[in-house]
């Protein structure tokens, strides 16, 4: 087993349509207004952009990514992933009800982080517990968001 692998799922029920959410979610350069851990993006293009994350933990990771799919019509972002973390990311948005949506994030990603490299085995529940930290929050900000746009 390859220790620095990682695969997350994690599955929002956000109270607006799929369209809203939708949107809301390709505006990468808006995440740090609703999502705590997102500290920095910076867009190098049209369809890249550098992230810097922080959560519980005491470091930060930061990736770059480039947009793989996007298509409205199925509800899907995808973007490639690069730098301290290797790999992909999606959302997939759909409709969940009267005015309710379920956003689902599918991550599959190889830790490139030195530091991170070398905790990999006695560091890797803490470090699975950072993501679900992370991701509640992302869920809970951008709940409160999509009530105010």
């Amino acid at each position: 087993m390859d220790w620095n692998h990682y695969r997350f799922l994690s599955l929002w029920t956000l109270p607006a349509p799929a369209p809203a959410v939708y949107r809301e979610l390709e505006r990468i350069e808006d995440y740090p207004r609703w999502w705590p851990q997102v500290r920095e993006v910076t867009r190098v293009d049209d369809t890249g952009a550098v992230l810097r994350f922080r959560s519980l933990l005491p470091y930060d990771l930061t990736a770059t990514l480039r947009e793989g799919r996007r298509d409205p019509a199925a509800g899907v972002l995808e973007v490639a992933m690069s730098g301290d973390l290797e790999g992909w990311a999606r959302w997939t948005v759909t409709a969940h009800g009267p005015g309710t949506t379920l956003a689902r994030y599918d991550q599959e990603v190889v830790v490139r982080k030195p530091l991170l490299r070398r905790l990999a085995l006695p560091g890797r529940p803490l470090f699975r517990a950072n993501h679900r930290l992370m991701m509640r929050a992302g869920r809970c900000g951008l709940a409160a968001r999509l009530q105010t746009v």
